[in-house]
């Protein structure tokens, strides 16, 4: 099959960004020299082991020692792996110039309730650049009542990525009382805002949940309550808001290769760079994970766009 043409004009272009050198270089590493090419994202992400403790490790076991994701990444040609500094400082070292790293920059234990939600600094952008990192990831809450500090520190690491010209993967989540009275956080309402956030703030690419739809949707203002739209429809939206910010899809909780192979395809016919999932791969046994993924390639290359 050929390139995909569905909304071309919504995709974020790397050449359109107006990015500095060291950013365009970095994110080209990844679109065009790593994992599927074509200037899609396939990133694998192991920041769970903070944000929800080790109990994602239990579905498979052998997932609890770091090597299992970075062995995952390297076979499965990924365009980058996304955690924290520890896992960075004592892992990384084996597979540096193999598979491209996202060093994520704070982080929160899922142990605090939401309304607190707030994730502070676990990283610097130059532990990213010691390392090797071609982006970093910071998340910021949106609608949290703590944004007003979380807005403050990412200006900080927004400041230095700048200097050190490495790109910002900012995973875009809306969270809090405020947001659950709204429509709650799987809203069109609340993703929606949060794209738009993100790009407003300075993210370079933004990491966002696919929209659901439910009965909360009533809850939300207007007119994102008087809208009735398909999820497809509504993810197009979330593209749009993000204008020249790339967008990738958060994986979510494990589902099945079916719903997740569709989850993908309807991603990226609506404008989406990539994907970025973490437990509906590295939950799977090694050969699983390595069949499904030669299976997301397969989509990739229906979407290949050049530079």
């Amino acid at each position: 099959m050929g390139a995909k043409a569905a909304h071309p004009h919504l995709r974020a272009r790397l050449s359109e960004m107006g990015l500095s050198l060291g950013k365009h270089a970095r994110l080209k590493r990844m679109l065009y020299g790593h994992g599927p090419g074509g200037g899609t994202l396939l990133v694998l992400p192991i920041d769970q082991g903070l944000e929800h403790g080790p109990a994602d490790f239990f579905e498979n076991p052998e997932a609890q020692d770091p090597a299992y994701q970075f062995e995952l990444a390297r076979d499965g040609r990924f365009s980058a792996i996304a955690l924290h500094v520890g896992l960075a400082e004592k892992y990384f070292s084996e597979y540096a110039g193999e598979v491209p790293l996202i060093l994520k920059l704070n982080g929160r234990t899922n142990i605090p309730p939401d309304a607190e939600a707030f994730s502070p600094l676990t990283g610097t952008v130059e532990d990213a650049v010691r390392l090797g990192a071609d982006a970093v990831g910071y998340t910021i809450y949106v609608g949290s009542p703590a944004q007003d500090r979380d807005f403050r520190q990412f200006q900080e690491v927004r400041a230095e990525a700048d200097r050190f010209g490495m790109p910002v993967i900012v995973w875009a989540y809306p969270r809090g009382e405020f947001v659950a009275k709204k429509g709650g956080r799987d809203s069109l309402y609340a993703i929606d805002y949060a794209a738009r956030v993100a790009l407003e703030l300075g993210a370079d690419i933004v990491k966002v949940n696919y929209p659901r739809r439910s009965e909360k949707d009533r809850d939300s203002p207007p007119p994102y309550n008087q809208l009735d739209l398909t999820p497809d429809e509504m993810f197009h939206r979330v593209v749009k808001s993000a204008g020249r910010a790339m967008v990738l899809v958060s994986g979510g909780e494990k589902i099945s290769d079916a719903d997740l192979l569709k989850k993908v395809r309807s991603s990226m016919d609506a404008g989406a760079t990539g994907i970025i999932f973490g437990r509906n791969l590295w939950q799977r046994p090694r050969n699983d994970a390595l069949v499904l993924t030669r299976e997301l390639h397969a989509i990739f290359r229906d979407y290949v766009q050049p530079p």
